[in-house]
């Protein structure tokens, strides 16, 4: 009797703790489950991509000329020596054409020497000396008498000519707000043609390309004589600003 008393504070005192632990799990088990798991998910919107394309063509205003002087002799000192009176003669007479200074600048520098291949054997023969400048004209017109002048003042190649804008990224912005006018179009007779319309516009990727030029003309002169009263024919051309887009929209 009194084993059994003695039993039932502790048998009482488990109870307790059981129905503690409990209780928290059946309050979970019992709680709401988040909307997002009553909901079922959304269908994906329906969606046009397009490509759009725009060319934007303008009359260069500037140009640039690669000119070089290739001086050859018997040693290092004499080559580097000749090459560079050729290159101050080249500048002088820059100058004198009203050629700004910062204008001007070299492209490249090279001495070395060049060899000859017999029986097998490598013979040495005289160092080159090499120099090459581009020259920067605003004055595209004034291009082919520039030429004239560096050829005249002994440079010994004109090795190319590239035509290009004072304002390229007003032409590349204009091309691309075209190629996306271009993109919405294609996307509004897409959505015609299914009998729907455009919602809104979701994305617009810039997948720009290169610019495409007239080609480049190239002068040598190495080895041939130089007619002081030539006049050298430059035509420019037009430069022509490609750009590319994808238009992705919503439609209803």
């Amino acid at each position: 009797m009194h084993a059994t008393r003695a039993m039932c504070p502790r048998i009482h005192d488990v109870m307790s703790r059981f129905i503690f632990v409990v209780a928290p799990i059946a309050a979970l088990l019992m709680a709401p489950r988040p909307a997002a798991a009553q909901n079922p998910p959304q269908a994906p919107l329906p969606t046009i991509v397009t490509a759009g394309e725009a060319v934007v063509r303008r009359a260069p205003d500037r140009a640039f000329i690669t000119a070089a002087v290739e001086s050859r002799a018997k040693s290092p000192r004499e080559a580097q020596q000749r090459n560079a009176d050729a290159m101050a003669s080249i500048q002088q007479r820059l100058a004198v054409a009203g050629v700004p200074k910062e204008s001007v600048r070299t492209l490249g520098y090279t001495i070395q020497q060049e060899f000859d291949f017999a029986n097998g054997r490598r013979v040495p023969r005289e160092y080159v000396a090499r120099n090459a400048v581009e020259v920067r004209l605003d004055a595209i017109e004034r291009t082919g008498e520039i030429i004239d002048a560096v050829v005249q003042a002994g440079a010994t190649s004109v090795m190319g000519i590239r035509f290009d804008l004072r304002d390229r990224q007003g032409a590349e912005r204009e091309a691309l707000r075209l190629a996306v006018v271009d993109a919405r179009e294609r996307a509004e007779a897409a959505a015609a043609g299914a009998g729907r319309s455009i919602d809104r516009v979701i994305r617009i990727e810039d997948t720009r390309q290169p610019s495409v030029g007239p080609p480049r003309p190239m002068v040598s002169l190495l080895g041939g004589a130089v007619d002081a009263q030539a006049s050298t024919p430059i035509e420019a051309g037009e430069i022509e600003i490609r750009a590319q887009v994808l238009l992705t929209v919503t439609i209803k």
